[in-house]
């Protein structure tokens, strides 16, 4: 568009719009367009008022409109020829009536109210801004689209183009599009947000709260607050553009607006860094906000809040602050606030001007006031988190310190402050502590240090910021001061400060005083922790005895035993300090556990007798802690006695065996449940007093020699328990010192032999040796009491001892814990016995061990079998690790002590009842290669005892040592090589020890005391072993497992649930002949299968461990029928009986797997029996009480189906391929079916879903049985063992889908089985496929349609061909089966309609039958309810289309075929209805009537149904011939087979249609004067138009060759006909194809041939029609020879030659003469002198026809062709008529004076004219 359009196009008036020029499509909101066209204005304006009405009932705001935009006046008002002054008070109306209507804009009342606007004053195109405005809140709706759509907004200056898009796409405006156009276009910021203030100014008077208005305060914070949260960056100029609309927003009443505002503010303050004098501003306002009313505080508290914390610091001013002291609910509201959010900015911005306002001189008291109580408020209600606590202590402290130093000034202020101090100092007293502390030292004049002392008098604390006289310092900085005498002086200040009356005035709080006595005893100066240990016995009853002990307790744990000489007084002090009276008052149990924690201390570690360790230790011993302790009574006089005589070594030895005698004594003489509890405690204190150093030490050996010592008087269980834990302790210190020891301590010193004098030898190297590890004389120690240990554990009970296995598994709590402690220390002793600084000691230890706990030596073995194998143990009831490593030492230990053992021995370790062998055998399946070479050593010292039982396998095991050591799964080959052998017959003797080894190794699996783990491990190296007898022997085990596993006990472990897989895993196929053979194995085995137990979730339970056995072999290695009937049966009742889905997963897979024979499913689908039927009175009662005692128990009826378990079976089944003798299903299934049509509706579901699997199921067994789809053979299957009426009956019965689609496609599987049974059931199917399926939108239900078409109908034609071969019922049930499909045809979706009628149509051979499709769609819509006259023209449309894609699916000479059959049956229907004479005539065709009655049933429908379908197939016909898809298949063309068949049926269409071109031309005739008339005329054209199409269709060539087939058709017309085509042709076409001359010269022939047919003996009429063929063709002939007689004048001779026959015939119809002429005409212009030879025969017969006055006076055509021929050959051949002349002159003569009589006649008068004036030579 230039630039002058755009400029016009702005200037131009709506009024100039040409939508307002015309009618044909008016602008509606609610109508289609021409629609509303059609309606007048005061309909329009009816609906406008009643919308108005409508909404005054909601809003009385629309009165005022009532009389101005809705008046009657408002229908003549033009607003296009108004004025300038008018149109602007009218759009000021509409605006504020637009503003109104806002808010209720999607109700109904509001679309009339604005058609009406629409309509009447074009609001869409004078107001459309208005109008946007009033529909932009609501741009997601479809309303919105609608509106938009009214626009007329094109154009690109448009304002609103950007919203073209949306006008065509109809979609509403997204979210996000509405944002991105209000940040990048501020003008329609503006405009949303003079949306809000335009609408309130609307509603000013008639509202006060503006409710209405919330959807459009929505709108406006949505969209705006959105649009600056997507903008990248906040421009100058968007904050502009906004500010004057947040500022009115802050100050309106109108609460949803200031909200808006706030939210616009806050969202301001987050995405742009803001000046300082607008951050200022802005809050300003929004403090101003919360003085009115409504009062949204929370909302505006949080907008300062936010705006705060994203602008710099002290931008905002003091006038914000003034505002917010006036909010009454301040306080309050920030309290709500800070339970959910951090307000911390704006207590922060607040705080300084409190403070400030609260020290300024103010002359209103009444302000005063309120400041002081915000500030107590805050304080008492806020918490002051970010630093504001400690901001807030500088503030009070800075303005008091820098207020004049004027007595009444400082003392009004401190009345007025000192409440604030106090109330801050108890919530945050540490933070102003910090503060005064760091202020302190910034006080330099005298000035300030009275104003400071004055602030701490404020204080409840201020004694603890005294300054002391001779430190210059305060009490607290004097406490941490870095000089000991200032701490010692201080502390004692304090002392002093708590005695005198001085505490009250100078404030010292029990915390601090606390605080700072305990801090003192944690000094490490001696004088600092005297003056606190002195100010702690002053403070002893102030203070918690708690804190009072534990502090006393560290100070005695953190001195270190080398500076307890200058420590001694004060330690002595605490220690009395622990015996106050006091302490010992306030509770025993503390007392009791301050003995505890001194105990440590009582250990002598000095030799000297002036020690002050041992003054230390005496003083201990006597505090009344330690003195009435109940394990140390006594010790102290023990203690007093030692101390004279004696050296210093025997003094150290005497006096900690002492302590050791007194420690055990005492617990000796202890009650039952006080000596377990002392003994917990001793244990728990040596675990905790753990540590490196000399007294730690020292009190780990007492202590524990002490517990040793007391294991002799402990019970069994205690005396065990308390040994572990002794144990556990010695152990780690063991570790710890043979991993520390560098050098060879075993080589250095023998050491004492005694306790005592190892721990005497110990601690004299210690006090010689300070700071030394001493690790040789502590390792002695240890070693001592670690053979002490040994000597002092005892076995109560060594019956266990006696068994062949030592079962950890089997034996009780004591023994096991007894067998643990052995073996830990046998293989912690073991493990450092080799190269090692402690070897020799672990030797002896190992040896000292074995002679007093494993002194017999079946013993020993049998103890280094458990730990030989117990690796493998997962229960660890001995509470060991055996490692690898360990378990190789170990073994390498029992191959050593195997060698030195003389051969008896060796035999009894190889017997029956030794577990050696097997033991050593289960290590050769460990994966670590140095236990298997280990084990293998051990078994060659083994394998030379030929007396035992193993030797054969131990020997063989042997000589395969290199390959089991490289592979660890070689040994259980070479066991399984070794049964093989043994198993055959090779070597008899050597077999039987082969056998009697695996036989006693299984014996010792199935030994009851053979540990479950080692079991494992053997099973392992057997795993290649199977066989009956492998599992003969393994029942036992199985069977012991097995009522291990019951429900009443539950006792099975992780090793035997292991153990029993592995059993379970010999039922294999090697074994399966013993289920059948033995019927114990069969019942453990389905006894396993019904043992759901699992007491493991990571292990599988041993149902589905015994299901997993049952795979392929196993179960057709079972070969009997009734035990896999039993299985099979067990399998089905597991899955009814329970709800696993692990077990429902195992069965499927097992019933997957295996191949099952058809008879067992079928055995346990058969139907139980029905009860008898009752014959007498009594019986049927009987029976009918039992069956009610049934029902109320709720048991099953007699003789019911178990529906559960069939269901279940046949889940299993329908997917079954491994299936033997699968027609055996087929009897149950169909019983089972039927027996479900029987079933009741009370579990209709459950019913419905059997019912689909046996369906699905027989649809299987369809498929198996014929796979290709073949008829079986009836030795087979018996064809009557098949019910198609069943399923055909589960067809009908049904509701469900579901069940139509499997019956449907099990029906298409058995047609192809067995045709000739679906054929007799076929309707019923079809007809149920129409009324049901058919209408499913869904895949699934095609594809049934489908294959059941595909299957269901080859079968039905299949079974015809095999039948008598007559085509009459196949096609009636053919069309039945079509006409079901028609029927369904507008209940079908419509992406479903094409596909399945295609589908239907190939199936059935489209030749044959798609004419029978089309003629039942033309009567279906022929037939169907008459509507309105556009939608019958729709319809017919939508319909036509359908068709004719429907038709273009096939192939083009399918359609024709069709078309031709169209025709036929067209041409058999009657004139009419009532046409009797038809009908009589039709009876004879008895084939056809039943399948015409099919198609159209005269009968059923009415003469006006019958016209209306005849023209409709015909006027299809037109336009399909003319369609492009149509006409595209015929271009397409095809192979030359292909095209000669296409010519042929082209020929037939040709002759069908104009045979039936010629019935309706009679029936023209006939029905001239009749009502119907104007309907055969009509189809007549229509038929006309088909004859045209056709014609148009066939190419040159083929229209020639079928052109010359129809010329020798028997009808006259279709002769006829095709003669005119010809002319037709002939005339409009002038230039041709060489070959197509060629075809058309060879036309002549049979246009002769007509033109010879003289009339014979035939009626008027046929006569009449003979003769005008006869002069058609001369026509012909005559079109001919002028197109080609020039340039082929030889074919035309025998033209001429014929013509002049005709015309000296005397005899001839005058019409057919002049043809003949006309003819010869032509023929003698053309061929000129080759006419020559015929002039003696032609011109006599022409002058004679002149000379014929009646005729040519009767018959005009016949004296034109006469004077025409004459005058041609007068032209043609002047020179050679000179024979004739005087005969040509007088005929001419005459007929020159006949001219003047027939006048009417032109074309004579031209003719005779020319010939006249022409001169002949």
């Amino acid at each position: 568009m230039t630039s002058l359009a755009q400029q016009l196009k702005r200037l131009a008036l709506p009024q100039s719009d040409p939508d307002l020029l015309t009618r044909r499509e008016v602008a509606s909101l609610l109508f289609d367009p021409k629609d509303a066209a059609a309606m007048d204005r005061s309909t329009f304006y009816a609906l406008g008022c009643t919308g108005l009405e409508e909404l005054l009932g909601i809003e009385p705001a629309f009165l005022e409109f009532q009389d101005t935009l809705f008046s009657p006046a408002a229908l003549t008002l033009e607003r296009s020829v108004q004025s300038k002054e008018i149109n602007r008070k009218l759009d000021a109306g509409i605006s504020l009536f637009l503003a109104r209507l806002c808010p209720y804009f999607l109700l109904r009342p509001a679309h009339k109210c604005m058609e009406w606007l629409v309509h009447r004053f074009h609001i869409h195109l004078y107001n459309a801004d208005s109008l946007l405005a009033c529909v932009l809140p609501y741009h997601d709706t479809n309303m919105f689209v609608k509106v938009l759509q009214l626009l007329k907004i094109r154009d690109a200056t448009n304002r609103w183009n950007w919203l073209h898009c949306l006008q065509k796409a109809g979609v509403p405006l997204a979210r996000g599009a509405l944002v991105a156009r209000c940040y990048t276009d501020l003008s329609f910021m503006d405009f949303i947000c003079s949306i809000v203030t335009d609408s309130i100014q609307a509603y000013a008077e008639h509202s006060g709260t503006c409710s209405q208005l919330r959807v459009i305060f929505s709108f406006y914070a949505s969209t705006v607050v959105s649009a600056l949260d997507a903008v990248d960056r906040v421009s100058d100029a968007i904050v502009a553009k906004l500010l004057p609309y947040v500022q009115r927003g802050l100050k309106s009443s109108l609460m949803d607006y200031k909200a808006a505002a706030y939210m616009l503010v806050c969202q301001l303050a987050v995405k742009v860094a803001m000046e300082s004098s607008l951050v200022d501003t802005l809050a300003v306002h929004v403090s101003k906000s919360l003085l009115k009313q409504p009062v949204l505080a929370k909302e505006g508290l949080g907008c300062l809040v936010v705006l705060l914390q994203n602008q710099k610091d002290g931008a905002v001013g003091p006038r914000a602050f003034t505002h917010l002291c006036s909010v009454s609910s301040l306080v309050a509201t920030l309290q709500a606030m800070a339970a959910v959010h951090d307000v911390s900015p704006l207590v922060g911005y607040l705080l300084p001007h409190l403070v400030r306002a609260v020290f300024r001189d103010l002359s209103d008291e009444s302000e005063e006031d309120v400041h002081v109580g915000m500030l107590e408020s805050i304080l008492q209600s806020l918490p002051l988190s970010g630093g504001l606590d400690a901001t807030l202590a500088r503030l009070l402290l800075d303005e008091f310190l820098s207020q004049p130093s004027s007595p009444e000034r400082i003392s009004s202020i401190s009345q007025r402050v000192s409440p604030l101090v106090r109330l801050f100092e108890a919530k945050y007293r540490a933070v102003l502590d910090v503060v005064l502390s760091a202020r302190v030292m910034d006080v330099s004049s005298s000035e300030q240090k009275r104003l400071f002392h004055h602030f701490l008098s404020l204080s409840t604390s201020s004694g603890k910021y005294q300054i002391l006289g001779d430190s210059d310092t305060s009490l607290f900085l004097a406490l941490k001061h870095p000089l000991p005498s200032v701490r010692v002086s201080a502390v004692q200040h304090l002392a002093a400060v708590v005695t005198s009356a001085q505490q009250q005035q100078q404030r010292l709080d029990g915390d601090f005083l606390t605080a700072a006595v305990l801090d003192g005893l944690k000094d490490d100066v001696p004088e600092v922790v005297a003056a606190a240990v002195a100010a702690l016995q002053v403070l002893v009853d102030r203070l918690d005895p708690e804190h009072t002990v534990t502090g006393l307790l560290s100070l005695l744990y953190r001195t270190h035993l080398s500076m307890t000489e200058q420590w001694l007084p004060v330690l002595t002090d605490a220690v009395r300090l622990l015996s106050d009276p006091w302490l010992v008052k306030e509770g025993a149990e503390l007392s009791h556990k301050a003995g505890w924690r001194l105990l440590p201390f009582l250990v002598i570690t000095s030799a000297r007798r002036d020690s002050a360790q041992l003054h230390l230790a005496s003083c201990i011993a006597g505090s009344d802690a330690v003195a009435q302790h109940p394990l140390t009574l006594g010790w102290a006089h023990e203690l007093d006695q030692l101390q004279p005589g004696s050296s210093d070594a025997d003094f150290l030895r005497l006096a900690n065996r002492r302590l050791i005698s007194t420690l055990s004594r005492n617990l000796s003489n202890m009650e039952h449940f006080a000596k377990r509890d002392a003994l917990e405690k001793m244990a728990a204190l040596l675990e905790q007093r753990r540590g490196s150093s000399i007294r730690e030490k020292a009190f780990f050996l007492v202590m524990t020699q002490a517990l040793l010592q007391g294991l002799a008087e402990l019970s069994e269980t205690q005396h065990l328990l308390t040994a572990q834990r002794i144990y556990v302790l010695l152990e780690r210190h063991l570790l710890d010192v043979s991993t520390d020891a560098t050098q060879d301590i075993d080589g250095q010193v023998s050491g004492p032999a005694s306790f005592s004098e190892a721990l005497a030898h110990f601690l004299l190297r210690a006090e010689q040796h300070p700071g030394e590890k001493l690790q040789v004389e502590f390792s002695h120690v240890l070693m001592l009491l670690l053979r002490d240990f040994v000597c002092y554990l005892k076995c109560h009970d060594s019956s266990f001892k006696g068994e062949v296995w030592w079962n950890p598994e089997k034996l009780d709590t004591n023994t096991c814990c007894y067998l643990g402690l052995i073996c830990r220390l046998f293989c912690v002793c073991v493990s450092r016995a080799g190269p090692g600084p402690l070897s020799r000691r672990f030797r002896d230890t190992v040896k000292l061990l074995v002679q007093v706990h494993l002194c017999e030596r079946t013993a020993l073995f049998k103890f280094l079998c458990v730990l030989w194998g117990y690796s493998g143990n997962h229960g660890d009831q001995l509470d060991i690790k055996v490692s690898a490593v360990l378990q190789t030492q170990v073994l390498y230990v029992g191959g050593a002590l195997l060698r030195d053992q003389p051969a008896d021995f060796l035999q009894e370790l190889t017997g029956r009842n030794s577990p050696v062998v097997p033991s050593l055998i289960a290590c050769l399946t460990c994966p670590v290669r140095e236990v298997r070479r280990a084990a293998l050593g051990a078994l060659e010292s083994l394998s030379g005892v030929v007396a035992s039982l193993f030797q054969p396998m131990v020997e063989k095991l042997v000589r395969k040592t290199e390959e089991i050591i490289a592979d660890a799964s070689y040994v259980s080959m070479a066991l399984g090589v070794m049964y093989e052998d043994s198993a055959s017959g090779k070597g008899k003797t050597q077999q039987k020890k082969l056998q009697a080894s695996m036989q006693q190794l299984l014996q010792s699996v199935q030994t009851p005391c053979c540990p479950s783990y080692t079991a494992i491990s053997l099973l392992r190296a057997l795993q290649h072993v199977n066989g009956e007898p492998v599992l003969s022997a393994l029942l036992p085990v199985l069977d012991r497992l097995l009522e291990q596993s019951g429900p009443e006990t539950p006792t099975l472990l992780r090793s035997e649930a292991h153990l029993m897989r592995l059993v379970l895993g010999k039922f294999n196929a090697a074994a399966a002949s013993l289920l059948v053979k033995d019927q114990a194995c069969l019942d453990l085995f389905l006894r396993a299968l019904r043992t759901s137990a699992q007491r493991y979730s990571d292990t599988p339970s041993i149902q589905i461990t015994a299901l997993e056995q049952i795979t392929k072999p196993f179960f057709s290695a079972l070969g009997d029928e009734k035990v896999q009937q039993k299985l099979l049966s067990l399998m089905f009742d597991l899955l009814v009986d329970s709800r696993s889905p692990l077990l429902a997963n195992a069965v499927s897979s097992v019933f997957k797997a295996i191949a099952v024979d058809g008879q067992l499913v079928a055995n346990e689908l058969a139907l139980p029996e029905k009860p008898k039927v009752s014959v007498t009175v009594q019986q049927s009662r009987r029976s009918k009480i039992l069956q009610r005692k049934v029902q109320e128990s709720g048991g099953p009826e007699p003789g019911a189906v178990a529906w559960r378990r069939v269901t279940l079976i046949l889940e299993l089944l329908q997917h079954k391929k491994k299936l033997k003798n699968v027609q055996t299903l087929v009897p149950p299934l169909f019983a089972l079916l039927a027996r479900s049509l029987e079933a009741s509706t009370a579990d209709h579901s459950s019913i419905e879903y059997s019912r689909q699997l046996l369906l699905s199921c027989l649809l299987h067994v369809c498929r198996k049985l014929s796979p290709d789809g073949r008829p079986l053979a009836a030795d087979v299957l018996d064809k009557e063992k098949f019910s198609v009426e069943l399923v055909v009956q589960c067809v009908r019965a049904s509701d469900t889908p579901q069940t139509h689609h499997h019956a449907l496609l099990l029906l298409g599987a058995m047609a192809t089985i067995f045709p000739e049974k679906v054929l007799l059931n076929i309707m019923p199917i079809f007809t149920f496929m129409g009324a049901n399926v058919m209408r499913l939108d869904d895949a699934y239900s095609f594809r049934v349609i489908d294959r059941t078409v595909q299957t269901v109908i080859p079968a039905l034609i299949k079974a015809h061909e095999l039948s008598d071969g007559h085509s009459a019922h196949l096609d009636a049930v053919v069309t039945r089966i079509v006409h079901v499909f028609a029927d369904a045809l507008p209940h079908m979706p419509d992406h479903r309609r094409l596909p399945v009628l295609t589908q239907l149509i190939t199936t059935l051979g489209p030749a044959r039958f798609l004419w029978v499709l089309m003629l039942l769609l033309f009567k279906q819509h022929a037939t169907q309810a008459a509507g309105a006259a556009s939608e019958k023209d729709a319809a017919l449309e939508r319909d036509v289309d359908f068709w004719i894609s429907v038709c273009c699916q096939f192939e083009v000479s399918d359609q024709i075929s069709s078309l031709i059959r169209i025709l036929h049956f067209l041409l058999q229907l009657p004139q009419d209805k009532d046409d009797v004479k038809r009908s009589v005539s039709r009876r004879g065709a008895k084939r056809k009537e039943e399948e015409e009655e099919l198609i159209f049933s005269l009968e059923a429908h009415s003469s006006k149904e019958l016209r209306h379908f005849t023209f409709l197939c015909v006027s299809f016909m037109a336009q399909l011939l003319g369609s492009a898809h149509f006409i595209a298949k015929v271009a397409d063309g095809g192979d030359i087979l292909h095209e000669s068949l296409q010519q042929q049926q082209q020929q037939r269409l040709l002759e069908e249609i104009l045979h039936y071109v010629h019935s309706v031309a009679r029936c023209v005739e006939e029905n001239a004067d009749g009502p119907t008339a104007k309907f055969w005329r009509v189809l007549l054209n229509k038929a006309y138009d088909v004859l045209d199409k056709v014609n148009a269709l066939l190419p040159t060539d083929t229209f020639i060759t079928v052109m010359r087939g129809l010329m020798g058709n028997q009808l006259p017309s279709v002769r006829r006909k095709a003669m005119e085509l010809l002319n037709n042709k002939l005339l409009h076409r002038t230039q041709w194809e060489e070959q197509q001359v060629t075809a058309l010269l060879q036309l002549t022939e049979d246009l002769l041939s007509i033109v010879g047919k003289s009339p014979g003996k035939v009626g008027e009429a046929a006569e009449a029609e003979q003769a005008i063929n006869r002069q058609t063709a001369f026509y012909s002939l005559k079109l001919l020879c002028r197109s080609f007689g020039s340039a082929h004048p030889v074919a035309f001779i025998p033209v001429l030659v014929r013509a002049v026959e005709v015309v000296t015939c005397p005899e001839e119809e005058k019409n057919v003469t002049g043809g003949a002429l006309l003819c010869v005409t032509e023929v003698v212009s053309t061929l000129k002198a080759l006419t020559i030879p015929q002039l003696p025969s032609l011109m006599p017969a022409v002058l004679h026809t002149l000379s014929d006055r009646k005729e040519l006076l009767t018959n005009e055509i016949y004296l034109l062709s006469a004077v025409t021929a004459l005058q041609r050959v007068t032209e043609t051949l002047p020179h050679f008529i000179s024979p004739y002349l005087q005969e040509i002159i007088l005929q001419v003569c005459t007929r020159d004076h006949t001219q003047t009589h027939m006048t009417s006649c032109s074309r004579y008068q031209c003719v005779f004219s020319r010939f006249s004036s022409r001169r002949v030579g």
